[in-house]
């Protein structure tokens, strides 16, 4: 890595908020991932900057929320990762509207929801992502989903650009967003929500926490559902149906509890997740004619 640009970003974030070579295991929740050439902690005031520097000097960049969703390839990712956890991470309550910067994990989004009586949010309680990575692809879970909450966001542009955007232009649909491609980085999420009996959110909340702790393998690293539900279909049963229930490659397994879920048993690699993932999907294409797509996004080097 140049450095010079390291030097630059230095001056910008701080020296505390820049890290050289981090292994990107450290930042996903499947507990893999090599080294990224540099990762930064830029607050908020400190984004645009940072952007308009990457935009300038032509360096890639990614950005990173809990790594929820996230499988960073074993030779790690060259360019520069932006984390948004720090410096991204206070709620703003009024009446019901809840206004949550990018960096904010869903469950203390939705805590704090319940908090306040407000309800529509319960549905997010065990979702391990951001806010700003919710959105982008549109997270949801037991009948619920960030498009049937949000009424804007505000991002900015490759240049540092601020300007929010309602939740009608982003087209949130199955796993997806505009967003991505409008080249945006998601500053905050401005959510509305209704009033409600903050006893009943409370048992919802624990109630689908309970549903999640009896159908999904949380004793292990995951990305969660791994493959996107095929219209008109279940990966999970899928894959089941296949005889696929606990395939393991190395140190990647299909849950033997929940098969939607590739699971990290110990020592896998990325290499092992990725080709365990490949190979369910077209195992599960020669039996039952469906394709298996990813849920989980794949960047880096491989």
């Amino acid at each position: 890595m140049d450095q010079k640009l390291v030097e630059e970003l230095q001056h910008i974030v701080g020296e505390e908020a820049v890290s050289l070579s981090e292994p990107m295991s450290r930042h996903t929740t499947f507990g893999v991932g090599g080294p990224a050439d540099v990762m930064i902690w830029p607050d908020e005031q400190q984004l645009a900057s940072v952007l308009q520097l990457l935009k300038q000097r032509e360096v890639p960049f990614y950005i990173v929320g809990n790594g929820s969703n996230l499988l960073v390839g074993d030779g790690g990712i060259r360019g520069v990762v932006i984390g948004m956890r720090r410096g991204h991470a206070s709620i703003f309550v009024e009446g019901e509207r809840l206004t949550v910067q990018a960096g904010v994990l869903l469950p203390a989004a939705a805590q704090t929801a319940a908090e306040h009586g407000l309800t529509g949010l319960e549905f997010a309680a065990g979702i391990p992502g951001t806010l700003g990575g919710a959105i982008v692809m549109n997270a949801g879970a037991y009948g619920g989903e960030m498009k049937d909450v949000t009424e804007s966001v505000r991002v900015l542009d490759t240049c540092g650009t601020a300007k929010r955007i309602p939740c009608e232009a982003l087209m949130l649909g199955y796993r997806t967003s505009s967003i991505a491609r409008m080249g945006c980085l998601v500053t905050e999420v401005c959510l509305r929500l209704e009033k409600g009996d903050p006893e009943a959110i409370r048992a919802r909340i624990e109630e689908l926490a309970k549903k999640r702790r009896e159908k999904q393998p949380l004793e292990y690293p995951s990305a969660g559902s791994t493959f996107k539900r095929p219209e008109g279909y279940f990966a999970g049963k899928l894959i089941m149906d296949a005889g696929l229930r606990g395939y393991r490659v190395g140190g990647a397994q299909v849950s033997e509890k929940h098969c939607g879920f590739v699971i990290n048993r110990g020592g896998a690699t990325a290499r092992d997740i990725r080709t365990l993932m490949e190979e369910v999907s077209a195992e599960v294409e020669r039996q039952s004619g469906v394709r298996l797509e990813p849920e989980v996004r794949l960047i880096g080097e491989f």
